[in-house]
């Protein structure tokens, strides 16, 4: 969910000082990487890149497509699928959303120290093109196929997926099956908040098990239009954002929203996986959860407005061996959902870490029969059930 903008200058972003990072770029930068402030806040030349670049790693970016020909992303983008309704790869994008948050997780610049750099400049990314007319509020229909579009995710290698926008899903069995799926599977999904202001979290954020971002300024302020609710996991830095266009293959843009907060929170994310592989989905949200900067208004964490902190790539990097050594399920999981999971639902358990063979599938679609057959029961009609030898 972004808002994107004509590029202008970068004087205003350059002033002040970033009160959880390093000083600002001085008022007379004028290329494209002086403007990443979100990579001088996190210190990324000095303090991540030289720990992990995010190699080995896929993360899928569920959106508008990816240009994967922009000069900043050549060679980053893998083929991927497109559930758009047009017969593609998912490397086209008309709207320019997927290719902005493909920059900002695994853009490589180009030259010497020219244009937009990732988090997460030795990822790569999948690219899964979805029906996402307006990515600040879509609705979650038919023609979207998040389901088709998370599973192919899912089956295609991506450890983290990205997920930008945001709708009415919270009814949509199929979405939520996807979902539990993907967690079944040990993927990190991170999904972005909302951009309306609210005091409740969109879908498919607010599932449980998802990483909720919300956006921050680069003073650390909650963005005013960041919606809050009580399952925002993380924020990151979504104001002023300097990333990558669709309209030529050396197109720019500036940007504010949870969309670009939520693609710096899976950048975050596959540089553990790289850095730390045998960890679980669950174990990699702890490192960033436990990791995370202190609020700059002194509130106590987690709260419904910054989660537990602001997500720091360095810290949640850092050798933590409680995390390591300790529970490996997902602590997202017993998380409650503000708007209400419906009656009608599934609960569909996920194992802390998914095997490495055919069972734990097996054993995911044997709860989902088991919980057919439960409301089957409760509507008049028996089923005789055969129990699978194990």
């Amino acid at each position: 969910m972004t808002s994107r903008r004509p590029v202008r200058g970068v004087a205003a972003l350059a002033a002040g000082a970033l009160v959880w990072g390093l000083s600002a770029a001085p008022a007379s930068a004028d290329t494209i990487r002086d403007q990443q402030w979100a990579l001088q806040a996190y210190n990324a030349p000095t303090k991540v890149w030289p720990i992990s670049q995010g190699d080995g790693v896929t993360i899928a970016v569920i959106d508008t497509g990816v240009e994967g020909d922009h000069q900043d992303l050549t060679g980053q983008v893998l083929p991927g699928a497109d559930f758009s309704g047009e017969q593609s790869n998912g490397q086209i994008d008309t709207d320019g959303h997927g290719t902005a948050m493909a920059s900002l997780i695994a853009g490589h610049g180009h030259g010497d120290q020219a244009g937009v750099m990732g988090l997460a400049p030795k990822a790569k990314i999948l690219p899964v093109r979805v029906a996402l007319r307006d990515p600040d509020n879509f609705s979650a229909g038919p023609d979207l196929k998040f389901s088709d579009a998370l599973r192919y995710a899912v089956d295609h290698g991506a450890k983290v997926v990205n997920m930008s926008f945001g709708g009415a899903m919270r009814t949509d069995r199929d979405a939520r099956a996807a979902v539990q799926y993907a967690l079944s599977r040990d993927v990190v999904l991170v999904a972005s908040t909302g951009n309306l202001g609210t005091d409740y979290i969109d879908y498919p954020a607010a599932f449980p098990g998802i990483v909720a971002v919300g956006a921050i300024d680069r003073m650390g302020n909650l963005w005013p239009k960041s919606d809050t609710g009580p399952e925002t996991t993380l924020v990151a830095p979504g104001v002023d954002i300097r990333d990558a266009g669709s309209k030529t293959t050396s197109d720019y843009g500036y940007a504010d929203g949870t969309s670009d907060a939520t693609a710096y929170v899976s950048a975050i994310a596959a540089l553990v996986r790289s850095k730390y592989p045998n960890l679980t989905a669950g174990q990699v949200i702890r490192r960033m959860i436990t990791s995370a900067a202190a609020p700059p208004d002194g509130s106590t964490v987690p709260n419904a407005r910054y989660g537990y902190g602001i997500a720091s790539p360095s810290k949640s990097l850092a050798d933590n061996p409680a995390v390591d050594n300790g529970p490996k399920d997902n602590p997202l999981l017993t998380r409650v959902e503000s708007q209400g999971a419906p009656d009608t639902s599934v609960a569909v358990p996920v194992p802390a870490a998914a095997s490495s063979g055919k069972d734990s599938g097996l054993t995911l679609w044997l709860y989902v029969a088991a919980g057919v057959v439960v409301l089957l029961i409760a509507a008049g009609v028996t089923f005789l059930v055969r129990r699978a030898a194990s």
